[in-house]
């Protein structure tokens, strides 16, 4: 007792993840159920549960607090349930329609792919701001930054005045060009807060998005407006009752670039918060992987309401720059997620004669059938439980009770019956789909962006992962599947080991002469080193606000690239030092090499000319954190017996049933086998085996 503590904190769909880390790198974790009505509730119930483990009250444990890491759902939550703040949206004269169009890409964005010719299904999302609170002034800045038509303080006035007396709680400024020249954008806001008060939320795209694209730089000012005030009040009252409850260590939130920043901070740009979850789970894996030696990881997250993947290259996740988020699109580098409606709770259901899995959830609640919790369709974990991969007397430890004949209940008279099949036909089915369409999703990331899987390890993370990671990454081809530790809370444990993180941007437009062969000769290197300088300067600057020495500060650039005439650029990395002539033909063969490896060889078209949009500086701020330490031997491995259908092998099969703390490091398992631990399930199929490495991770090979 009475030592530092590392807390990361993740609130998902269905469940609120909790790890709690010590100096010597001993690791707790637990998970409550999420409380959707009041998501603080559900943070502190898991925290209890950990406490409770410790043998110490809560505030005890708060007081030994050395940082706290929240990966939130908050903003997700506030969109996908169009619970945000009445918006208001001030724009250039004349260009008022910009949000509701959406470059005629709002009815494809997050589409499916299998959906995309299914045109009757086809819909723009709901807008967050309506047309009637889309106000235009009268207003000109050009490409260059300079006024073309000076501010009509008097209209905006009035536009801001309809506002006001329209009862918008936050307004989103985003001018044409303002990036270039904010001016107009800084006179609007204090036009705004001295008509509707110091404390309204404002957002201003030159602050928040200052980059090309002005539909999506349009989209993401918004979305920072409509989050900004519940993420803003919930992130006060959770920092408020820690406080109350004796933490004094730092609280930091999670957010989707790759780092945690202070509260105040993840307010002010609240959609930054809209992947903070998954994007846990891949700087968790990405911190394990650098301590295991894999550099190459896919990632998996597998909880009640979706299936959430990323990749790791070299050592670093893949990044986008442009995410789409319900719909809309956020012009800010985001670690790349893709989901798909698959999970725990994922509802399965017969629709024209054929069996269909997900992506309809029956969430937290009621969840699914066998949670006695009102629950009435069929779902994934109930198909676990009448396959025998689940023990409804060990679910959580024992602390949550099953009921498996109404699993089977509901599995047989809603698909069973209908198909004509077995109860067991049905829920291996349901087990057998849901695996697919994850392995799909796998094949999709990795094969269709050019790499192979065989060249990854799969990390299974998250409530349900671990139980179906044995048939979507056997299917996939991977020859190893790595468990964590803190698979469990896994992108709670990335809360934890996140180090702080700031970005800074800057559009500018540099092109090539088509046709030239040496393209980077065109490129003024004093110009960008120049641009470089600035970026720096702002981001150490921020990290300095946040009490990072300059010592533990990593600085790292990089530049968005496309051909001319493109639409879409990839992000290329820049190496540092002064910029040369020299530096920028690098860029420019990094970039050829990158743009072939994600279209296919000979796809690069250097006579088109390059163009450079948009400079990018991020400041890493480490932060002091614990390692994984070797585990504890154990006297003797707890297992028995217990029978498990095997989708695979289609039938009954004896399968071993392993805690997971009696485990022995160097002792392998051969499947199928079941390993229990008090937070998952790990189920390996028949022709796999399953071990402990030294860390506490399982590692299952074939």
């Amino acid at each position: 007792m009475n030592q530092r503590l590392y807390v990361g904190v993740d609130t998902g769909g269905t469940f609120t993840d909790v790890v709690v880390m010590d100096e010597t790198g001993a690791v707790l974790t637990n998970k409550a159920p999420t409380t959707p009505q009041a998501l603080e509730d559900g943070v502190f119930a898991a925290l209890r549960l950990i406490a409770g483990e410790r043998g110490e009250s809560l505030a005890d444990m708060l007081a030994q607090v050395a940082s706290f890491g929240h990966g939130t759902t908050q903003a997700t939550n506030a969109l996908i349930e169009r619970r945000g703040a009445r918006t208001g949206l001030i724009t250039t004269k004349g260009f008022g329609d910009t949000l509701l169009l959406q470059r005629l890409m709002g009815f494809t964005a997050g589409t499916p792919v299998e959906q995309l010719g299914e045109f009757s299904r086809r819909r723009y999302p709901d807008p967050l701001v309506p047309r009637s609170r889309i106000k235009e002034v009268l207003e000109r800045v050009d490409q260059s930054g300079s006024v073309v038509i000076e501010l009509d303080e008097s209209g905006v006035r009035s536009a801001v005045a309809e506002l006001v007396a329209d009862g918008v709680e936050a307004y989103a400024i985003a001018l044409l060009w303002a990036f270039r020249n904010p001016d107009h954008e800084q006179r609007i806001a204090a036009i705004v807060r001295e008509l509707a008060g110091d404390d309204v939320y404002v957002s201003l795209s030159s602050e928040v998005n200052p980059v090309l694209g002005e539909y999506e730089r349009t989209s993401t000012t918004v979305l920072n407006s409509y989050l900004g005030p519940s993420v803003q009040r919930y992130l006060e009252r959770m920092e408020r009752k820690l406080r109350e409850a004796g933490m004094s260590g730092r609280f930091s939130v999670l957010n989707s670039i790759g780092g945690v920043m202070s509260a105040r901070d993840a307010a002010d740009k609240a959609v930054l918060l809209l992947a903070s979850g998954p994007t846990g789970g891949v700087l968790g894996s990405q911190h394990l992987a650098a301590q295991l030696g894999h550099p190459n990881v896919i990632t998996s997250d597998m909880g009640g309401t979706s299936f959430d993947v990323g990749l790791i290259v070299a050592g670093r996740p893949v990044v986008s720059a442009v995410t789409e988020v319900a719909q809309y699109h956020v012009a800010a580098p985001m670690v790349s997620i893709t989901a798909i409606g698959a999970g725990g709770g994922s509802i399965a259901e017969v629709v024209a004669g054929e069996l269909r899995v997900g992506p309809e959830s029956a969430g937290a609640f009621p969840g699914p059938v066998c949670y006695r919790r009102g629950g009435a369709r069929a779902t994934v974990t109930d198909a676990d439980v009448v396959l025998g991969v689940i023990d409804p007397d060990t679910f959580l430890g024992g602390r949550m009770q099953l009921d498996k004949r109404a699993a089977q209940e509901a599995i047989a008279t809603q698909i069973a019956e209908p198909l004509g099949l077995s109860l067991v036909e049905a829920a291996a089915g349901i087990r057998h789909i849901v695996d697919s369409r994850m392995a799909d999703t796998l094949r999709e990331l990795s094969v269709g962006r050019g790499l192979d899987p065989r060249d990854f390890v799969l990390y299974a993370y998250g409530g349900a992962g671990p139980m179906h990671c044995a048939g979507f990454g056997g299917d996939l081809g991977v020859a190893q599947i790595v468990v964590p530790a803190t698979s469990m809370a896994h992108s709670a444990y990335g809360a934890l080991a996140a180090d702080i993180y700031h970005g800074t941007e800057r559009s500018f437009l540099v092109k090539t002469t088509p046709g030239n062969t040496s393209p980077w000769e065109d490129i003024d290197a004093r110009a960008l080193d120049e641009i470089y300088a600035e970026l720096g300067a702002s981001t150490r600057a921020q990290l300095a606000r946040d009490g990072v020495e300059p010592a533990d500060m990593i600085i790292e650039r990089s530049v968005d690239v496309r051909y001319r005439s493109q639409t879409h650029e990839l992000i290329i990395p820049v190496e540092p030092g002064a910029i040369t002539a020299e530096l920028v033909r690098g860029i420019v063969d990094r970039f050829e090499t990158a743009y072939e490896d994600t279209y296919g060889k000979g796809a690069g078209f250097r006579e088109a000319g390059i163009e450079l949009t948009t400079f990018r500086v991020s400041g890493i701020g480490r932060t002091p954190k614990p390692a994984f330490r070797d585990t504890a031997p154990v006297a003797a491995q707890r297992e028995h017996a217990r029978r498990v259908y095997d989708v695979a092998a289609r039938d009954w099969l004896d399968a071993t049933v392993v805690d997971w703390h009696s485990l022995q490091p160097g002792r392998k398992i051969r499947g199928p086998a079941v390993v229990e631990h008090p937070t998952t399930t790990v189920y390996t199929g028949l022709g796999q085996q399953v071990g402990i490495d030294t860390f506490g991770n399982l590692i299952i090979t074939a």
